[in-house]
């Protein structure tokens, strides 16, 4: 009966006397990285990441990390930071941990730019083609993972992978990468070949017409001044001629000297071929 009697006591303690039993909220990871302090932080790192301020940069990130040891966000940061600063050691244990945290095809790829900076070429192939498992839509790691295929000797795997990233957007500089592998291999065929189709993208590009496009009304412009020229010219010319013509003694006859235009009209000169503007 006593035991009974103290069970009672004990349960209308804890619900009448201890406060928010009840209504007490589970506690929430993600509240950790939305804090005004974290915000403030993040801030403050990009801000000195761009400003080139790396003490400063690292600060910010490491005290985001001590407010929430899991945020890979922050470790990726981090890891860019001591990958500028050339300390890779440090830059890959960032991405690594990043990685682990979020598998996510920049955590890869970053990890893949450390392996090819150090000269891994087997690991840096590896973690790009990670990379493009699970993001195949971005060119630049088709372009990262054929240079890496490229150290290794896989030539042709390389180029394939450029011209997949070629396929995705177009340029120049993807196409250099392919010239330079032909270069490289001595292939004078496939070098002659891709030396023409930059020239062709080159002459088809958006800005190539443009430029045609404004020579050709440079040069409308310039032959429309001269035109111009030429014409008040003669006509200065023809007035001086009839001033000078009037201006004579004359013998007293009855007949009028009779003057046209045609008889002090100089004839325009044939204009100059207009240069070619490239």
């Amino acid at each position: 009966m006593l035991s009974a009697v103290c069970i009672l006591l004990l349960t209308f303690l804890i619900v009448f006397f201890i406060p928010n039993y009840r209504t007490t909220p589970r506690f929430n990871p993600e509240q950790k990285k939305n804090t005004p302090q974290v915000k403030k932080l993040w801030s403050l790192a990009q801000s000195a990441m761009r400003e080139r301020k790396p003490l400063k940069a690292e600060k910010a990130l490491l005290t985001i990390l001590k407010f929430d040891e899991k945020n890979a966000a922050a470790y990726n940061r981090l890891g860019i930071l001591y990958a500028r600063e050339k300390h890779y050691k440090e830059a890959l244990e960032c991405f690594e941990i990043a990685q682990s945290l979020d598998n996510n095809a920049s955590s890869l790829h970053n990890v893949g730019l450390i392996y090819l900076e150090t000269e891994k070429y087997e690991k840096a192939a590896q973690a790009f083609n990670q990379a493009l498992a699970l993001e195949g839509d971005q060119p630049g790691r088709y372009v990262a993972y054929a240079k890496a295929l490229d150290k290794l000797g896989q030539r042709t795997k390389a180029i394939e992978q450029l011209e997949i990233a070629y396929g995705i957007n177009p340029s120049t500089v993807i196409l250099r990468h392919i010239l330079e592998i032909y270069e490289n291999a001595a292939d004078e065929e496939n070098i002659a070949a891709t030396k023409k189709r930059i020239e062709n993208f080159k002459a088809e590009t958006p800005a190539a017409k443009l430029r045609s496009r404004f020579s050709r009304q440079r040069s409308a412009t310039k032959k429309t001044k001269t035109t111009t020229k030429s014409s008040t010219a003669s006509r200065q010319k023809s007035k001086t001629t009839a001033s000078a013509s009037s201006s004579k003694p004359t013998k007293t006859t009855t007949k009028t000297l009779a003057i046209t235009p045609k008889s002090i009209t100089r004839p325009i000169k044939k204009l100059p071929k207009n240069r070619k503007i490239i």
